[in-house]
């Protein structure tokens, strides 16, 4: 038997040429040097986190540092120069994306006998020239893209500069929601960039640092998200304010949750359960309502020795709120509750337990919080009518009695759900669903995906199977789609409609998204010429190598050619972040 050290959380460096004189530079800089290192632990030292979770990236006039629209994971802290900040977007050519253009009805149809007899032909002149966009190779590092010009996207759009000492980024690091504007360098720039790990551990300990993060994210997105949670429609800008200064931040989970997914997938249910960090626990008092910024979050109830499933929660979806009702209706005084059953006009704990799935970002609304701008204590003046209210939470007399109707709620089969949740489909916002009784094996989804893409079919009619229904192996275009971190082109991207599509042009091949998908749903494939040979490195002579995946027939007329091709409605794209209704309604039509 071979023993190994255990593995640590810096054996991967962020940059493995970070040297000692690097960090040194880093804390003579302010806010870094007023930070105090008595208040970093031992095993965590701010310059532990400087050499292992930061990088020093030197840009040129011109490099794009983030994209609108991107996912990343990774906050950005001027050293020397500026960048601009694109307020009103950029065109998407610009971005080194792709434009998507409908095939009209002669094109489409003439696909049929237009199609090349070899997989994976490319027209290569696609890849000389973008729109005011071009990949440089910084010492052969990375592929950086870069705008064209510059003068002109400054007269065009409305840009803002940010010089040093200025911090970008970390919103959208720390929530693992999309960037929400471009930056470009302006003249040399140095940056340093922190990935999420490192930022989270100096916001932890540096109080100023937490404080100016927590501000921007109160000033520039909270309330946003607090206007549109329909609890909060109603508040003024003065109440709405006061409700996000009240507001707590909570992570939970791994940031990286697909890194270790395969291996974890590989584990008993039990086992996957039992990483799953617990967010709020059934029995347990509400204080207050929790509100999914990002990220997923399980709902399950004890039963037996173990949990069962009862649902999850996505994006914009909260818990707690009928617990804190229920409670508040039962205090109130001059009301006259209607009898549920012995026990429904008893105060309640929460129902359930909610567990971060893989991760989830979450926001903590105090109950009294709650009562004062929502619910209205003093009964002088109801914030929302008692109408629009959810009822008193009847309290089932068995465990088993409460989990079957709330499943009969939802109208999904107990195992369905566990599959869906265990396996974390419930990120998909398209995932291919075929019920095998009415499946026929007759492959005409395929053949309808092969003549979409030019004779190569983008899905695998095969994936895991609960009951009579499959889940395929087809990109899901995830409400969380993890495959677009890491992009070093911005290539694989969401669309307007949420299409996450791959820009065949600026894909360099380096395989980080293919690694990074949990579902297998990304392949590497060699691409050939017009003339059927493979297309070779200049360098190397090897094959060159190219991301595909499902992109839902954007550029097709009527949608994925998979579905419209099904004689027998065998197959269907389903949208999970409705809480299951339209899975419902498929199943149950």
């Amino acid at each position: 038997m071979k023993a190994i050290p255990r593995p640590q959380r810096w054996d991967n460096p962020f940059d493995p040429d970070m040297t000692e004189a690097d960090v040194d530079r880093i804390l003579s800089m302010s806010p870094f040097r007023e930070m105090n290192l008595d208040d970093f632990p031992a095993s965590t030292p701010l310059g532990g986190i400087l050499r292992n979770d930061t990088r020093i990236r030197r840009y040129q006039n011109g490099d794009i540092i983030v994209r609108e629209g991107d996912y990343g994971n990774s906050a950005f802290f001027i050293m020397s120069g500026s960048v601009r900040v694109v307020l009103d977007g950029l065109p998407t050519s610009m971005l080194g994306r792709l434009e998507p253009k409908r095939k009209g009805f002669f094109r489409a149809f003439a696909q049929l006998w237009r199609n090349h007899k070899e997989p994976e032909v490319r027209d290569t002149t696609r890849y000389v020239a973008h729109s005011g966009v071009r990949a440089r190779d910084d010492e052969g590092r990375d592929d950086r893209i870069f705008l064209q010009d510059v003068p002109g996207v400054l007269d065009a759009h409305n840009t803002a500069r940010m010089e040093a000492g200025a911090f970008f980024g970390e919103i959208a690091a720390l929530g693992r929601v999309e960037r929400t504007a471009t930056v470009f360098a302006e003249g040399e720039a140095e940056l340093l960039e922190i990935r999420w790990q490192g930022l989270r551990g100096i916001r932890r300990r540096d109080r100023k640092l937490k404080e100016h993060i927590d501000a921007l994210y109160r000033k520039n997105a909270l309330i946003t998200h607090l206007r549109e949670t329909p609890m909060f429609r109603h508040l003024s800008e003065e109440e709405l304010t006061e409700v996000a200064n009240q507001t707590v931040f909570e992570t939970y989970g791994d940031f990286d949750w697909y890194t270790s997914y395969k291996t974890m997938a590989e584990e008993s249910a039990a086992n996957r359960l039992a990483k799953e960090p617990i967010i709020a626990e059934e029995g347990h008092y509400p204080n207050g309502v929790i509100l999914i910024r990002s990220g997923f979050a399980r709902l399950s109830q004890r039963f037996g020795h173990g949990h069962r499933t009862i649902s999850y929660l996505g994006k914009g979806q909260y818990y707690g709120f009928d617990e804190i009702i229920h409670n508040w209706r039962q205090r109130s005084e001059g009301e006259t509750l209607p009898v549920w059953n012995e026990r429904g006009n008893q105060p309640v704990p929460l129902q359930y337990t909610l567990r971060a799935v893989g991760y989830a970002n979450v926001l903590i609304v105090p109950t009294p919080i709650i009562e004062k701008f929502v619910l209205d204590p003093d009964r002088e003046n109801p914030r929302i009518p008692l109408a629009l209210l959810p009822p008193p939470i009847v309290v089932a007399e068995s465990a088993e009695e409460d989990v079957q109707q709330e499943l009969t709620r939802l109208e999904i089969n107990e195992d369905m759900l566990e599959l869906l949740v265990e396996n974390r489909f419930i990120n998909g916002t398209a995932t291919m669903m075929i019920n095998l009784d009415r499946c026929t094996r007759c492959d005409d989804c395929v053949r309808a995906c092969a003549v979409a893409h030019d004779g190569n079919s983008r899905f695998i009619r095969h994936g895991p199977k609960v009951g009579n229904y499959m889940v395929a192996n087809a990109c899901m275009h995830c409400a969380d789609p993890v495959c677009m971190i890491g992009c070093p082109t911005g290539a694989i991207h969401r669309e307007v409609h949420g299409q996450v599509v791959i820009n065949d042009a600026t894909c360099i091949g380096c395989s980080t998204c293919a690694n990074s998908c949990p579902y297998h749903n990304i392949h590497m494939v060699e691409i050939r010429g017009k003339d059927g040979n493979f297309i070779l490195d200049q360098n190397t002579n090897a094959p060159i190598m190219k991301a595909t995946k499902c992109d839902l027939c954007i550029d097709q007329l009527g949608g994925p050619a998979c579905q419209r091709a099904c004689p027998h409605d065998a197959l269907r794209r389903v949208d999970m972040q409705d809480g299951l209704k339209s899975l419902a309604d498929w199943i149950n039509r």
